[in-house]
């Protein structure tokens, strides 16, 4: 995604990279950066995890913290884009941000492809603008038109996840309505804090004509959804990841979502990140000495 959208600010001639953002996005562009040897500015909520601000600080450019939620970071932005001191400036997320949203089209390429060209039945997928479940359904729909694909017989449902917290487009589609009411987001699940939805209209029509259904999970939740697919998958995953984990298993209870059906599941982002969501339930399971016999007491050689 940030591939494309730098790609054609280059193109452009921008000579300054930036984004607003809540972690992935600001460790990729500040990385391109580095490595075109272009200045970066990075503007993220103050409340960010440390993971997330260590692994987007780490290449140099300039990291702003935003005393503000993620929405107020996303306002900032939208303003700094209009005065003569950023006109230089590719803002990913903002003003050259048609690229970056086509490139979250990759992601459904790469899902078809993985599959050897095929499309899965169901889809999960986390939601904060509603932007990357539009693009993946566009990609979906973009390969079959082009004959790379055929559809499934059925064709796929779509299925989005939000976090309690900041959950105003699944709040929309359960009160069956058009109008997305902003929020004030809360929660761990900071990746996905937006409280106004860019694309959540968008989001709401591809879910419905797909036959879909979006859910939200809370704190609670998350962290039991990073366990469970850490246990059973070997993959840990970020707060994001817990989301739609925790989502599928609702989906799942419900009857929402078909459990026979081949179903692809989005984590989007790795757990080292998030570290503090789960470290109060993870740690050793024994502390012993160092010899034999503690070894053999504390049941470790039965």
């Amino acid at each position: 995604m940030v591939s494309v959208a730098l790609t054609a600010a280059r193109a452009l001639g921008f000579t300054r990279y930036a984004c607003a953002s809540t972690g992935n996005l600001a460790n990729s562009v500040a990385a391109h950066a580095a490595r075109a040897g272009v200045p970066s500015v990075v503007f993220i909520p103050s409340d960010l995890e440390q993971g997330k601000v260590v692994t987007t600080a780490v290449y140099g450019g300039d990291l702003v913290a935003i005393d503000g939620s993620y929405d107020d970071v996303n306002r900032l932005c939208g303003e700094l884009v209009e005065t003569d001191e950023f006109e230089d400036t590719a803002f990913v997320n903002v003003n050259v941000r048609p690229y970056y949203a086509e490139g979250s089209k990759t992601l459904g390429y790469e899902v078809a492809e993985q599959l050897g060209w095929r499309i899965p039945a169901q889809v999960v997928i986390p939601m904060a603008s509603g932007e990357l479940l539009t693009k993946i359904d566009k990609a979906f729909a973009e390969l079959v038109e082009i004959g790379l694909v055929e559809a499934p017989a059925d064709g796929w449902k779509v299925f989005g996840a939000q976090s309690a917290g900041c959950n105003p487009i699944a709040t929309a589609l359960h009160d069956g309505s058009d109008t997305i009411v902003p929020v004030k987001p809360t929660g761990i699940a900071k990746s996905l804090n937006i409280g106004d939805p860019a694309a959540g209209l968008y989001a709401l029509e591809a879910v419905r004509r797909t036959g879909g259904w979006m859910e939200y999970a809370d704190d609670d939740e998350i962290r039991a959804g990073i366990r469970l697919l850490a246990r059973t998958t070997g993959v840990f995953a970020e707060t994001a990841g817990g989301v739609t984990v925790a989502v599928l298993r609702k989906l799942v209870e419900s009857g929402k979502l078909d459990p026979t059906a081949e179903t692809v599941v989005f984590n989007t982002g790795e757990g080292l990140k998030t570290l503090d969501a789960v470290a109060a339930e993870s740690g050793p399971t024994h502390r012993i000495k160092p010899s034999l016999r503690a070894a053999r007491d504390a049941g470790l050689l039965s």
